[in-house]
């Protein structure tokens, strides 16, 4: 619901508030605005100076960096990690500013496989095989693990006391990368390729277990489940949708996850799911024209009148979308229920 000083003055005009209590309750409003819940120019420019800076110490690292050697690498990361802290502090506890202040916390935590990765070569824990820190963004290697575990862990303790969410985003992240790096650190360097996708559906669903467990504890103020919903919807379905399914009620099941991800996406109000689920399902109607009725002349005017019927059902719940979703709240638990108004 969107409100601002003209409804207010027209609650004024009819009769609904006095003057007083309009007046009150806009400064109250006012004041409750969070410096990030405006999205300006100034925000642009957080963001874009925060990213070049977190991709320079991570996917647009260079090969130069490896002549440092690791306890160069080391003490580089720990230098900026030092000055990526202070700079936190500054901006949190001095200026009040929590969108700088949560890029430079995410900054640091960006930094922690960095300085692990240093770490472990100035210690002779790493082999000379050829492999260097900007592989860790591209090639999937088990040995990567101990760096994700020390990242997970950084960020966690680094979230626990700054409670920024884009903190989240190199813990969602990580936790992405270990559900390809799992695999062969489990089934040896050349695993089968349906393992992976095994192991990358079963990572995907624990991430969105605990990112619908933060959901449920932060109740979206703010939102700290985002990018955890993110790279877990993609691990499993990138893993559901590069399963070779050769049988067709297979093919039938995968249709049917990807519309129960548009359910789901429907009913905690998060895009991700039904953006997901929708590819999905286009896939599988791919398949249908390509494969299955690729010499039938009616698929093409069944497939436009299902896609119709669709819209009118749009219509009509977005008509009665209110005591719809009034009635399928009420056989939530009361903190679903919470959340969902909360993210209305």
């Amino acid at each position: 619901m969107d409100i601002n000083r003209k409804r207010l003055d027209d609650a004024v005009g009819a009769g609904i508030l006095r003057p007083d209590q309009a007046d009150g309750l806009w400064a109250f409003l006012a004041a409750g605005q969070s410096e990030h819940a405006r999205f300006g120019f100034t925000h642009i420019l957080y963001y874009l100076g925060g990213l070049i800076a977190i991709g320079a110490m991570s996917l647009f690292m260079t090969l130069g960096w490896e002549s440092f050697g690791g306890w160069g690498l080391f003490a580089i990361a720990l230098g900026y990690g030092i000055a990526g802290l202070w700079l936190t502090e500054f901006f949190l506890r001095g200026k009040q500013l929590q969108v700088p202040a949560g890029i430079t916390a995410t900054f640091v935590v960006v930094l922690i496989p960095l300085a692990v990765y240093g770490l472990q070569h100035g210690l002779g824990f790493w082999a000379e095989d050829g492999k260097s820190y900007r592989d860790y963004h591209r090639l999937i290697d088990w040995r990567w693990i101990v760096m994700e575990l020390a990242t997970l862990a950084g960020g966690a303790v680094l979230l626990y006391r700054y409670r920024l969410p884009f903190m989240v985003m190199p813990i969602a992240v990580t936790l992405w990368y270990m559900s390809m790096d799992l695999t062969p650190f489990l089934f040896g360097d050349d695993p089968e390729w349906r393992k992976r996708e095994y192991v990358s559906v079963a990572c995907g669903l624990l991430t969105l277990l605990l990112a619908l467990a933060v959901d449920l504890r932060t109740r979206r103020d703010p939102d700290f489940a985002f990018w955890l919903y993110l790279f877990g919807t993609m691990a499993f379905w990138g893993g559901l949708t590069s399963m070779d399914s050769k049988e067709e009620w297979r093919k039938v099941i995968y249709l049917l996850i990807n519309l129960g991800l548009i359910g789901v996406g429907a009913a905690l109000a998060r895009r991700v799911f039904v953006v997901f689920g929708g590819l999905g399902v286009a896939g599988y109607l791919g398949h249908l024209a390509y494969s299955v009725f690729k010499d039938s002349l009616l698929f093409p005017f069944a497939l436009t009148a299902i896609g119709l019927a669709i819209i009118a059902v749009g219509v009509l719940w977005q008509r009665n979308e209110a005591a719809l979703g009034e009635r399928m709240r009420g056989w939530m638990p009361p903190r679903w229920r919470q959340m969902l108004e909360n993210a209305g």
